[in-house]
């Protein structure tokens, strides 16, 4: 019980900070101390405990399995995502989590930003983190079928990233990141790495953000 307790615990804490520091009014200080606090939070459990962290896939051997699993599924994602927010807004809808891009922030350094620290920081926490650690505590613990645990995981990492997405923004349309976490969450265990999904991440985020500015155009 001891991992699924720390991974419990830890998880409650980062919400109720990165809650803390979106609303503290410190815009200078968030950009860095939250995808700080998402990765220092699943780093430094797995060093304590002495675990393996999953890795991060940068080696060439692996770079043919993440481009293959990555190209397939941002064929067949994106375009249905492209025609959702063009059906909502021909329907005079509207559209949900639009995206903010700050003013004196500007697009290099926003589109920089959900790459390098959105991306990555979230990834290493709840698939590297969250989801590796409950599908290890349910194979130790349990006497599920082979591939139970790891659909558990995959439901309870995009349960918790969605959960993380409502509580910062303070909004339940927020939870519906559930559905790119579970895609997201896929493509960890599909990859066995940290890179497919984290550029899957950036991708989604930037593409979604174009498009939806895109459409707003009159």
């Amino acid at each position: 019980m001891g991992v699924i307790t720390e991974t419990v615990l830890v998880t409650g804490g980062v919400l109720a900070l990165i809650r803390f520091l979106h609303v503290s009014g410190a815009p200078s200080l968030q950009w860095i101390a939250i995808p700080g606090v998402l990765v220092t939070a699943a780093l430094v459990p797995a060093w304590i405990g002495k675990r393996e962290f999953p890795r991060l896939g940068l080696d060439l051997d692996h770079g043919s399995l993440v481009a293959a699993t990555l190209g397939a599924v941002c064929l067949c994602v994106l375009p249905v995502v492209f025609f959702g927010l063009w059906l909502l807004t021909r329907l005079n809808l509207p559209v949900p989590l639009r995206p903010i891009v700050p003013e004196r922030q500007g697009w290099p350094a926003w589109l920089f930003y959900q790459f390098f620290y959105v991306a990555v920081a979230e990834e290493v926490f709840f698939r590297g983190y969250v989801q590796g650690n409950t599908a290890r505590w349910l194979r130790q613990a349990t006497r599920l079928p082979r591939i139970a645990p790891a659909v558990i995981a995959i439901f309870v990492s995009a349960g918790c990233f969605a959960l993380a997405h409502v509580v910062v923004q303070g909004q339940i349309t927020a939870a519906l990141t559930f559905v790119p976490g579970l895609i997201l969450a896929w493509l960890f265990l599909r990859t066995g790495s940290l890179l497919a999904p984290i550029l899957f991440h950036g991708i989604a985020n930037v593409s979604y953000a174009l498009i939806v500015l895109i459409m707003a155009r009159p």
